[in-house]
């Protein structure tokens, strides 16, 4: 017998765009490098090293998102609590949609995504860098 969801991802994501903030890679392109806000790339390492990061952006692996920002976690990360506005990122803007709607359920404020991701943010023209993979201990590899 199949698995009968309640919600699928489309209608997750449909009801989260609804309640986020959504830039398009213009707009973010115009955010990026100011001060009081910060850029989180939720895409996984293996993508970032495959497809190039967006300068100064934050990696937050998806799994962990809730964790970090939850001051009463034991992997709180602070800069979740400095009062910036936080933009995320995935490949194609699906994940950084839930995650930004998780974010602000959970009291996260300004939270914004940006609508197709770092894809979009590519085909700007938008600044782009390399990043090396790392090896476990943070040695280069």
């Amino acid at each position: 017998m199949p698995l009968e969801i309640k919600r699928s991802v489309k209608q997750m994501f449909d009801e989260s765009m609804k309640e986020i903030e959504t830039l398009n890679a213009e707009q973010a392109k115009a955010l990026h490098g100011q001060k009081g806000v910060t850029f989180i790339d939720l895409r996984d390492p293996r993508e970032i090293w495959r497809d190039g990061g967006v300068p100064e952006a934050i990696n937050v692996t998806r799994g962990m998102l809730e964790f970090w920002i939850d001051p009463g976690s034991p992997y709180h990360k602070a800069f979740f609590a400095n009062g910036d506005k936080f933009v995320f990122f995935c490949a194609g803007g699906v994940r950084s949609a839930l995650a930004a709607k998780t974010a602000q359920d959970m009291g996260l404020t300004p939270v914004a995504h940006i609508e197709g991701g770092f894809g979009a943010w590519k085909k700007a023209g938008a600044p782009v860098e390399t990043v090396e993979p790392k090896l476990a201990g943070g040695s280069k590899k």
